[in-house]
């Protein structure tokens, strides 16, 4: 007899919605499911800035901890919350096929602050950066909370728009009309990816979660997050990457931007599938031999990251 797979998840609609999908592939490939679902820290605490609360895995550490106490067998994550080094135990089971990666900017109708001055929402330090570089005189407060709470938020506010990855709107179904897809900001590493995680020495669950695996999306994340590990960026230091498959090449976007947008470090290069594992370590290299390692000591200062 089949042994139940637990599922771990957070409890917002779209991590529910993340974990049910992943759930119905598993049923459908013969696998008896369950899912539980826990609050993370990163959901409970909402008063403080994400980079004043750690860096990095404030939205998993909770179900990493459950994971290792044995509470449940496979975690369900967005992609570009997760480090990019997992806990030890903690193994990658599977990437699932990518959707869209792009931000959009959720307005109210009236876009005429894009040629004047304007207050934009944003919990992401990499958005911030990137919409300060593009327009200098706006001003960006801090948004958190699950995408319905942050939905809300911008209509109670006198905000004129707020940014959130359309993947996660798309998926529950809360893209609303009035929005603008942001298709010059480089997304976050991994962004509209959903990850799956399971224990090194669970056999039957790698197994299982490796069926629902996406070969190309796998690469892509992969050169993405090695780009981030190598510049030594939490997942909310102001770094986007992005790999596409294009004419059988990989193509690739970095950037590293300083807090307030007016410094930024970018590269773009393609390498072929045989080179892809280190592709990522090259281009970050050359962000940091090019005077972002400068920056990155900075940010690490301001950001308290040791």
């Amino acid at each position: 007899m089949l042994k139940t797979i637990r599922i771990g998840t957070r409890d917002s609609e779209l991590a529910l919605w993340q974990a049910k999908t992943v759930e119905k592939k598993l049923n459908d490939l013969g696998y008896k499911t369950v899912i539980t679902a826990v609050k993370s820290q990163g959901d409970i605490i909402l008063d403080k800035p994400l980079y004043e609360l750690g860096i990095t895995g404030i939205f998993t550490k909770t179900l990493d901890i459950a994971m290792l106490n044995g509470d449940v067998d496979i975690v369900v994550h967005s992609m570009k919350d997760v480090p990019t080094l997992l806990p030890k135990g903690i193994v990658q089971g599977a990437v699932l096929e990518r959707a869209t990666v792009f931000d959009i900017l959720v307005h109210k109708g009236n876009t005429d602050f894009l040629i004047s001055e304007g207050t934009i929402a944003t919990g992401s330090l990499r958005r911030k950066a990137q919409w300060l570089n593009k327009y200098p005189k706006h001003n960006v407060v801090d948004l958190r909370g699950n995408v319905n709470s942050r939905l809300k938020k911008l209509q109670d506010n006198n905000w004129d728009g707020a940014i959130f990855a359309a993947a996660g709107l798309e998926r529950i179904n809360l893209k609303p009309d009035t929005f603008i897809e942001l298709d010059w900001m480089v997304p976050a590493p991994a962004q509209g990816a959903m990850l799956v995680v399971a224990m090194e020495s669970d056999t039957f669950c790698k197994e299982a979660v490796a069926k629902l695996n996406h070969k190309e999306s796998e690469i892509c994340t992969f050169i993405e997050r090695q780009f981030l590990r190598t510049l030594e960026g939490g997942c909310t230091a102001p770094i986007g990457a992005l790999a596409q498959f294009k004419d059988e090449e990989i193509h690739f976007q970095g950037v590293l931007f300083s807090l307030d947008g007016k410094q930024k470090f970018s590269i773009e290069k393609s390498c072929t599938f045989d080179n892809y594992k280190t592709f990522g370590k090259l281009c970050a290299n050359e962000i940091l031999t090019s005077g972002g390692n400068e920056l990155m000591v900075e940010l690490r200062k301001t950001l308290k990251v040791k």
